[in-house]
């Protein structure tokens, strides 16, 4: 690990089921060992963002560590992404993503180890809307679960288990997409419409095996249809999907308009109902610290 004078740790107090008083009182004794001190910053969902960035303007601070999922991942990406800092990801949230994808481990002391450690990879921002994203983001179906489920009183993968069925039910599926790149101009129907910059959903589903979160490049995941088998497929990672299934466009910036309004949300967080989207890719803009295995071979 490297030495730090002040590190800046954001924690999302309400998010997932870790022990959040345990990983701080960790995280400030790791930092200690290395001569530094540990500032917190516990999130209210209220002016989060500048806070963050009055701690970047009052203190020197060396790294970053985000506890929390990926919607936490995402304010601080916000907050930051124009400066030279990195962040260390501590994966605390219901669904971690960004963390699956960047090979973060699960156990904490190996978690700060790898947030506080040398190696580190510049990440591509997905914007859409003018809001960031850095794993991903979807209208249809799951959109319409995130929104459930923030809507109950249930934390956890148990509470996301809980509101599939309902939702499922009260679905207007199949919805309709009009979608615009440089090369094409397209009409498709499907229960979701993904925005990838990643390979894999929070819960290991590898939805997008095309998908690298460095190169420049996003993918557009048309899923067509509620098959069962196929989605099993996926979740077992079986990547060889039926093109009748899912089909794939890679881009560097679309536009996507709706005939009506559908659920969409970025990083696990529930933005709204949307007709029109635009998206581009932001290449290599944000630090984020992984282990070495994270680092795409050639």
């Amino acid at each position: 690990m490297e030495e730090f004078k002040e590190v800046l740790l954001v924690v999302n107090p309400i998010s997932g089921d870790l022990n959040k008083e345990e990983m701080i009182e960790t995280v400030q004794r790791e930092v200690a060992t290395k001569g530094g001190i540990t500032h917190v910053f516990e999130t209210t969902g209220k002016n989060d963002q500048e806070k963050i960035n009055k701690y970047v303007e009052d203190f020197t601070i060396d790294r970053i560590l985000v506890a929390g999922g990926d919607g936490t991942i995402n304010l601080v990406a916000e907050a930051v992404k124009d400066s030279d800092l990195t962040i260390g990801i501590i994966p605390a949230g219901s669904a971690n993503g960004l963390a699956f994808n960047l090979n973060i481990p699960r156990v904490l002391k190996d978690q700060i180890e790898v947030a506080l450690g040398k190696t580190s990879m510049d990440l591509d921002i997905l914007c859409l809307n003018n809001t960031i994203c850095l794993h991903m983001s979807d209208l249809g179906i799951n959109a319409e679960l995130i929104q459930n489920y923030e809507n109950s009183d249930l934390r956890g993968k148990f509470g996301y288990l809980l509101q599939s069925i309902p939702t499922l039910i009260k679905s207007e599926f199949p919805f309709q997409f009009s979608i615009k790149t440089k090369n094409i101009e397209v009409e498709k129907e499907g229960i979701l419409l993904c925005f990838a910059n990643a390979k894999k959903y929070g819960t290991g589903a590898n939805i997008n095996p095309l998908g690298e979160p460095n190169d420049g490049i996003f993918e557009i995941l048309v899923f067509k249809k509620f098959d069962i088998i196929e989605i099993l497929k996926t979740l077992r990672n079986e990547v060889e999907s039926d093109a009748e299934f899912v089909e794939v466009i890679q881009t560097t910036e679309a536009k996507v308009i709706c005939k009506k309004p559908i659920a969409f949300q970025i990083d696990g967080e529930f933005i709204g109902k949307e007709t029109e989207i635009d998206i581009k890719i932001l290449p290599q803009k944000l630090r984020v610290a992984v282990p070495p295995s994270a680092i795409p071979t050639a």
